[in-house]
């Protein structure tokens, strides 16, 4: 941008943000309180002054707490940021405003943050030459190709979480742009060869990426790589763009957006809207806290200097507050309209179900906006269904469109394949849909988020491989992150040469993905579970930026056999229409005499519902019209037992996928004869008939 003097109008409340046309460009904030309001033009995004200032008059450029004003002649690509000034009471009424402090647009669509430096904005006073700012993005400009939201069915869909950053960062990537999105289009023939369906990308809203603090025991500069703690809602991180001092975060992401569009895999984000990264009363002033604190936070009643912190990261967006709730609700329509995103995962999502007083309410506005949204009708909402204060609505989520993480389906399949007795009831549940979560309310299975492992937590490799957590390069003196993992080293603590106990630990990792991908709900994949990717036992790597953290794509080569395991068990759930139909069990008899499930232990319809030492589960699903049907028998027991199986009239049972073999997975099947099966401890075979 050129050194030059801009002229200006009085500008128009909405929309909100920096919108550019072919004259100029309008800019509107929201702040209910301040006294004044100043737009600080910049003429290069590293300049430490700005070339402009244009103070806001409180007549003419206010209307209804909307700050505007337009600036006639302003170009796209120009970088600004905003002061706010106004009282400064933070105990009596939460007042936090500093007039010297720089603020970027809470709707920008980009933020530059080259000359960033956060401690700076965590104490009162000037931080202009340490500041980060927006700048301004024209995303009306934009050659989609014809590219749409894809709109798969829930019930059809098979989710891969992945870090954007860590999927490409290991050299072993060989990636041009290693942890950007353009990286990323780089692998999308790996994700569409494996077979999934939809990508959910850990947090890709502008946070601070350069946030460190130091360990407790002094010894880490910790890092905020997953990036929970958003600051720029309407903006692409920029550390994941190859070029953000040049504006292109929108364009970048975009072109991600369309490369997996056209390999038919939608884009589901994973969005932070409990809290932001502006973090306690000791965290640094970005944006909110800036314009207007008591708006956007809930603050202690007490004494308002402090957060109700129900997140567990320092504060909690006063999300059912009427601007909150617009703030929300437009930022998710943008990313649907404009940036063509195909669903939303809700971090800590019970929070948004907590009312003014900070307690859960009945009808939460912010959630029914959501689900009403006219633009987001067609869009994937999955919420994480508890959050860090105790809520836990698993099974009763607000609302009735909303998918679940489901905790149960993981923590119940853990417990089973780990060899835990009495569990073949509620492993029965899941497998079904989980009916006793869902179906009470008049939910579906498609509301349903099975899943065994995710970002938070071990990968699958680290729940068979580590007994414990082991986190101390965390620099908590391995205190942080959960005890319980309900996880097992079968005979060594870790990586091991022991080729009779690294049998066993594939063999139960082809157990939990066999389960998860024959089981009624949507499936969802961590990233580089499929190919062993293991974090050293460390179950909270939201600070490891490192090899700890990122796909290590020398894998692929590495575990080759289980990958094609993966692959065709995808492929076997996709081709059996039984694992993903949005509907319960209702135990209708197919022609073959065969109801639609029916559950045994090792003898036919005797599943052991109150034996208490019961380790076996079996279940039979008969298939629609000519259909083949299936039998699947679990024996997670440390002995080889005997399993009866059904008779079928004139078809014959063939054995598909044997976990307990090198080579799992028989395409056309090996003949079984005679009505009994021997499975070898912790095994799992699957038959089906023709």
């Amino acid at each position: 941008m050129k050194k030059e003097t801009y002229g200006c109008l009085s500008g128009r409340p909405h929309p909100l943000g920096a919108t550019p046309d072919e004259n100029g460009v309008n800019f509107s904030v929201f702040s209910e309180h301040a006294s004044s309001v100043e737009l600080l033009l910049f003429s290069r995004h590293d300049d430490p002054e700005p070339a402009q200032v244009f103070v806001l008059d409180p007549k003419k450029n206010n209307s209804f707490h909307f700050w505007h004003i337009y600036v006639k002649g302003l170009k796209l690509g120009a970088v600004y940021a905003f002061r706010v000034d106004g009282e400064r009471d933070p105990a009596e009424h939460g007042f936090r405003f500093d007039q010297d402090k720089v603020l970027i647009d809470p709707y920008a669509r980009g933020n530059t943050n080259e000359l960033w430096d956060r401690q700076a904005a965590c104490v009162v006073g000037d931080n202009m030459a340490k500041s980060m700012r927006s700048v301004v993005i024209d995303t009306s400009v934009y050659d989609w190709e014809g590219d749409k939201p894809l709109k798969l069915p829930m019930s059809k869909t098979v989710i891969y979480e992945l870090h954007v950053g860590g999927f490409t960062k290991s050299p072993t990537s060989k990636a041009s742009h290693p942890g950007k999105f353009k990286g990323l289009i780089e692998k999308i023939p790996y994700l569409k060869d494996l077979g999934v369906t939809a990508v959910e990308l850990m947090p890709v809203m502008d946070f601070d990426s350069s946030e460190y603090h130091l360990s407790p025991d002094k010894s880490k500069l910790l890092k905020n790589y997953w990036g929970y703690g958003t600051i720029g809602y309407f903006a692409p991180e920029s550390s994941y763009c190859v070029s953000p001092n040049e504006g292109t975060h929108t364009k970048e992401f975009r072109d991600m957006v369309k490369a997996f569009h056209k390999a038919g895999i939608e884009v589901i984000l994973d969005v932070v809207f409990g809290y932001s990264g502006e973090g306690d009363e000791h965290g640094p002033t970005i944006s909110f806290r800036g314009f207007d604190n008591p708006v956007y936070y809930l603050l202690s009643p007490q004494d308002r200097n402090f957060y109700m912190n129900f997140s567990g990261c320092g504060n909690t967006f006063r999300c059912n507050h009427p601007i909150v709730s617009k703030f929300i609700i437009d930022c998710l329509e943008f990313w649907v309209r404009e940036m063509h995103v195909d669903g939303f995962r809700f971090d800590e999502a019970s929070i948004l179900s907590r009312g003014e007083d900070g307690n859960p309410i009945a009808y939460p506005p912010v959630l029914w906006n959501i689900e009403l949204s006219k633009i987001l009708s067609g869009t994937k909402v999955i919420a994480e269904a508890w959050d860090a204060a105790g809520l836990y609505q698993v099974g009763y989520f607000p609302g009735y469109r909303y998918s679940e993480w489901n905790g149960h389906f993981r923590d119940d399949v853990r417990r089973f394949v780990r060899g835990d007795p009495g569990m073949v009831g509620a492993v029965a549940e899941r497998i079904a849909g989980s009916p006793d979560l869902y179906q009470p309310a008049g939910r579906l299975p498609a509301n349903s988020i099975n899943f065994v492992a995710c970002h938070d937590g071990l990968t699958i490799n680290d729940l068979v491989s580590y007994a414990e957590k082991h986190n101390q390069d965390n620099g908590f003196d391995n205190s942080d992150g959960i005890n319980e993992n309900l996880s097992y080293n079968y005979g060594a603590e870790g990586a091991t040469d022991d080729k009779a106990i690294e049998q066993t630990r594939l063999k139960q990792i082809k157990n939990f993905f066999t389960i998860l991908m024959l089981s009624r709900g949507t499936p969802m994949i961590s990233m580089g579970d499929e190919i062993r990717r293991t974090q050293l036992g460390n179950n909270n790597t939201y600070c490891q930026d490192s090899e700890i953290s990122w796909l290590n794509w020398d894998n692929v080569r590495i575990h080759a056999s289980l990958l094609g395991f993966v692959k065709k068990l995808i492929g076997f759930r996709k081709n059996h229409e039984e694992f993903c139909e949005n509907s319960f069990f209702t135990g209708e008899v197919n022609p073959r005499g065969l109801p639609d499930i029916a559950f045994h232990g090792c003898h036919l319809y005797n599943p052991g519902w109150s034996d208490p030492s019961s380790r076996v589960l079996s279940f039979t699903i008969g298939g629609k019209s000519d259909n083949q049907d299936i039998h699947v028998v679990m024996n997670m027991d440390f002995q080889p037992l005997d399993f009866e199986i059904p008779e079928v009239g004139d078809r014959k049972w063939f054995k598909v996928i044997d976990t307990s073999l090198d080579i799992s997975f028989s395409e056309r099947g090996d003949l079984v004869e005679g009505r009994m099966l021997t499975l070898p401890p912790r095994s799992i075979v699957v038959l089906t008939n023709r």
